[in-house]
């Protein structure tokens, strides 16, 4: 079942969690970023070079790993390197090479403390219990590859390469601009979660979404493409 996004905790607790107490353990409801009944690969197009393949649940009923939160974290608000934002949720989301285009909504948890997906295949969601695009720590944004066999907001995500440029709007009036590191793919199985959520020196963004090949039986992509990217610049509101 999907369910609409949910109102994110204090800020307090999001700053807690940006500046290195971290969001560990997170994989997004994987399996439904795929949509109900896709009838295709999702990343056929996709470079054969990200690939590592078997996953969650079906899209019907989707399952994942609930977040954690460690304290035995090591601290990195005193190691920051690059440019680095404070909090601000974001609004909107752009790729001008793959076409994408999408507002942002809030990905918040379900009541099995899961991560909710997108209800919206036209939308991509920002998970607002992590950091906020442009701030300390890994940014997540997620989005369905596939909904009804056509392609979803995210359909073209496994064909970026690095160098590309992701710009994301803030409320805060600026914009962040982040350029692709790598593009990687992954089993569920051995989704790397500490990699993906774990803390970080820098304002980073992980974009994600389903691929590999489609399991018609259980109905779930056996993969995740995940983009990694970095804060680069920013526009706007004392940004330049």
């Amino acid at each position: 079942m999907f369910r609409m996004p949910r109102r994110l905790p204090s800020r307090t607790a999001r700053v807690a969690i940006a500046a290195g107490l971290g969001v560990l353990g997170v994989v997004l409801v994987w399996a439904s970023l795929g949509g109900p009944r896709p009838t295709q690969p999702a990343l056929a197009g996709a470079p054969a070079s990200q690939g590592v393949p078997s996953p969650s649940a079906s899209a019907a009923e989707p399952t994942g790993h609930r977040p954690t939160r460690r304290s035995d974290r090591t601290e990195v608000r005193d190691q920051i390197t690059g440019l680095v934002l404070p909090e601000s949720d974001p609004l909107t989301i752009s790729i001008p090479r793959v076409g994408v285009r999408s507002t942002l909504v809030e990905l918040g948890l379900d009541r099995r403390g899961e991560m909710e997906v997108p209800q919206d295949p036209a939308l991509a969601g920002w998970f607002s219990h992590g950091a906020a695009p442009g701030a300390l720590g890994p940014a997540v944004i997620a989005g369905h590859v596939t909904w009804n066999g056509g392609p979803a907001v995210f359909h073209r995500l496994g064909t970026m390469r690095h160098g590309d440029r992701v710009s994301v709007t803030r409320k805060d009036g600026r914009t962040a601009v982040f350029t692709v590191s790598r593009v990687a793919r992954f089993s569920k199985s051995q989704f790397p979660s500490e990699e993906v959520y774990g803390p970080i020196d820098h304002a980073g963004l992980r974009l994600i979404t389903c691929g590999g090949t489609y399991d018609a039986a259980k109905r779930r992509y056996l993969d995740n493409v995940v983009v990694f990217a970095r804060l680069e610049a920013v526009h706007g509101a004392r940004g330049g």
